[in-house]
Protein backbone atom coordinates (compact mmCIF):
# COMPACT_ATOMS: atom_id res chain seq x y z
CA UNK A 1 0.00 0.00 0.00
CA UNK A 2 1.21 3.66 -0.60
CA UNK A 3 0.83 5.36 3.17
CA UNK A 4 1.27 9.03 3.59
CA UNK A 5 1.90 9.87 7.37
CA UNK A 6 2.64 13.08 9.15
CA UNK A 7 2.67 14.50 12.67
CA UNK A 8 3.30 17.86 14.60
CA UNK A 9 5.84 17.61 17.42
CA UNK A 10 3.67 16.00 19.81
CA UNK A 11 2.71 13.15 17.78
CA UNK A 12 6.49 12.89 16.79
CA UNK A 13 7.20 9.48 18.42
CA UNK A 14 4.48 7.69 17.53
CA UNK A 15 5.05 8.39 13.88
CA UNK A 16 7.88 7.14 14.03
CA UNK A 17 7.08 3.68 15.71
CA UNK A 18 3.62 3.31 12.88
CA UNK A 19 6.41 4.58 10.55
CA UNK A 20 8.28 1.86 11.48
CA UNK A 21 5.63 -0.89 11.73
CA UNK A 22 4.20 0.04 7.88
CA UNK A 23 7.41 -0.28 5.99
CA UNK A 24 7.71 -3.59 7.83
CA UNK A 25 4.41 -4.44 6.31
CA UNK A 26 5.98 -3.80 2.88
CA UNK A 27 3.64 -0.67 2.66
CA UNK A 28 5.69 2.42 0.52
CA UNK A 29 5.11 5.08 3.41
CA UNK A 30 6.03 8.66 2.34
CA UNK A 31 6.23 10.49 5.55
CA UNK A 32 5.58 14.45 5.24
CA UNK A 33 7.22 15.19 8.48
CA UNK A 34 7.78 16.65 11.01
CA UNK A 35 11.29 15.65 12.08
CA UNK A 36 11.61 16.13 15.67
CA UNK A 37 9.80 16.94 19.13
CA UNK A 38 11.06 20.65 18.19
CA UNK A 39 7.61 22.48 18.23
CA UNK A 40 5.69 23.02 14.55
CA UNK A 41 2.42 23.89 13.22
CA UNK A 42 -0.01 20.65 12.51
CA UNK A 43 -1.58 22.50 9.72
CA UNK A 44 1.92 22.51 8.10
CA UNK A 45 1.79 19.56 7.63
CA UNK A 46 -1.64 18.13 7.26
CA UNK A 47 -2.21 20.32 4.37
CA UNK A 48 0.23 18.78 1.63
CA UNK A 49 -0.40 14.96 3.42
CA UNK A 50 -4.11 15.84 2.34
CA UNK A 51 -3.66 17.12 -0.51
CA UNK A 52 -1.57 14.42 -1.45
CA UNK A 53 -4.13 12.07 -0.31
CA UNK A 54 -7.15 13.66 -2.14
CA UNK A 55 -4.99 13.44 -5.22
CA UNK A 56 -4.18 9.81 -5.18
CA UNK A 57 -1.11 9.81 -4.34
CA UNK A 58 -1.65 7.30 -1.20
CA UNK A 59 -3.79 5.31 -0.64
CA UNK A 60 -4.74 6.44 2.84
CA UNK A 61 -2.55 8.90 5.20
CA UNK A 62 -2.47 9.27 8.74
CA UNK A 63 -2.49 12.47 11.01
CA UNK A 64 -0.92 12.49 14.70
CA UNK A 65 -0.66 15.64 17.11
CA UNK A 66 -1.56 15.32 20.74
CA UNK A 67 -5.54 14.54 19.71
CA UNK A 68 -5.85 14.05 16.81
CA UNK A 69 -8.78 16.64 16.04
CA UNK A 70 -6.58 19.71 14.81
CA UNK A 71 -5.36 17.93 11.47
CA UNK A 72 -8.57 16.33 11.30
CA UNK A 73 -10.52 19.68 11.17
CA UNK A 74 -7.64 20.83 8.38
CA UNK A 75 -7.70 17.79 6.25
CA UNK A 76 -11.52 18.26 5.81
CA UNK A 77 -11.16 21.36 4.47
CA UNK A 78 -9.45 19.89 1.52
CA UNK A 79 -11.82 18.47 -1.62
CA UNK A 80 -11.81 15.12 -1.49
CA UNK A 81 -10.54 14.45 1.94
CA UNK A 82 -12.24 12.40 4.25
CA UNK A 83 -10.70 12.40 7.73
CA UNK A 84 -11.80 10.98 11.08
CA UNK A 85 -9.98 10.74 14.86
CA UNK A 86 -10.37 7.18 15.80
CA UNK A 87 -8.67 5.95 19.17
CA UNK A 88 -10.50 1.87 19.27
CA UNK A 89 -10.55 -0.46 15.93
CA UNK A 90 -14.34 -1.07 15.67
CA UNK A 91 -14.02 3.18 14.94
CA UNK A 92 -11.08 2.76 12.43
CA UNK A 93 -12.44 0.23 10.63
CA UNK A 94 -15.94 1.29 10.71
CA UNK A 95 -14.67 4.94 9.23
CA UNK A 96 -13.31 2.61 6.06
CA UNK A 97 -16.35 0.56 5.95
CA UNK A 98 -19.12 2.86 5.97
CA UNK A 99 -17.98 6.23 5.38
CA UNK A 100 -14.42 5.75 2.91
CA UNK A 101 -12.29 7.51 5.11
CA UNK A 102 -8.65 8.04 3.65
CA UNK A 103 -7.24 10.03 6.38
CA UNK A 104 -6.65 8.51 9.85
CA UNK A 105 -6.03 10.67 12.68
CA UNK A 106 -4.72 9.93 16.24
CA UNK A 107 -3.62 11.74 19.35
CA UNK A 108 -0.37 10.37 20.72
CA UNK A 109 -1.41 11.56 24.15
CA UNK A 110 -4.82 10.08 24.05
CA UNK A 111 -3.75 6.19 22.73
CA UNK A 112 -0.93 3.93 23.58
CA UNK A 113 1.44 2.53 21.86
CA UNK A 114 0.12 -1.06 20.75
CA UNK A 115 -4.00 0.10 20.66
CA UNK A 116 -2.42 2.84 18.11
CA UNK A 117 -0.96 0.20 16.09
CA UNK A 118 -4.20 -2.77 16.15
CA UNK A 119 -6.22 0.97 15.37
CA UNK A 120 -4.12 1.61 12.16
CA UNK A 121 -3.72 -1.96 11.44
CA UNK A 122 -7.58 -2.08 11.40
CA UNK A 123 -7.58 0.63 9.33
CA UNK A 124 -5.48 -0.59 7.00
CA UNK A 125 -7.28 -3.32 6.73
CA UNK A 126 -10.48 -2.28 6.10
CA UNK A 127 -11.75 -0.67 2.54
CA UNK A 128 -14.88 0.62 1.71
CA UNK A 129 -18.10 -1.27 1.46
CA UNK A 130 -20.46 0.38 -1.12
CA UNK A 131 -24.03 -0.62 -1.30
CA UNK A 132 -26.00 1.21 1.50
CA UNK A 133 -23.11 3.62 2.33
CA UNK A 134 -22.70 4.59 -1.11
CA UNK A 135 -25.76 6.51 -1.26
CA UNK A 136 -24.63 8.67 1.67
CA UNK A 137 -21.54 9.22 0.85
CA UNK A 138 -22.65 10.22 -2.40
CA UNK A 139 -24.66 13.39 -0.62
CA UNK A 140 -21.74 14.20 1.63
CA UNK A 141 -19.78 14.63 -2.04
CA UNK A 142 -22.83 16.97 -2.91
CA UNK A 143 -22.35 19.13 0.21
CA UNK A 144 -18.59 19.06 -0.37
CA UNK A 145 -18.73 19.76 -3.90
CA UNK A 146 -21.38 22.72 -3.50
CA UNK A 147 -19.54 23.90 -0.58
CA UNK A 148 -16.05 24.03 -2.83
CA UNK A 149 -18.39 25.75 -5.56
CA UNK A 150 -19.61 28.78 -3.34
CA UNK A 151 -17.16 29.55 -1.55
CA UNK A 152 -13.71 28.43 -3.62
CA UNK A 153 -12.82 26.82 -0.27
CA UNK A 154 -10.97 23.60 -0.04
CA UNK A 155 -8.53 24.30 -3.39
Amino acid sequence: MRVAIGSDHAGFELKEILRAELAALGDDVADYGTDSTESCDYPDIAVPLARAVAAGEHDFGILICSNGVGPSIVANKLHGVRAAVCHDTFSARRAREHTDVNVLCMGAWAIGRGAASDVMLAFRGASFEGGRHERRLNKVKAIDDEARAGSGAGA
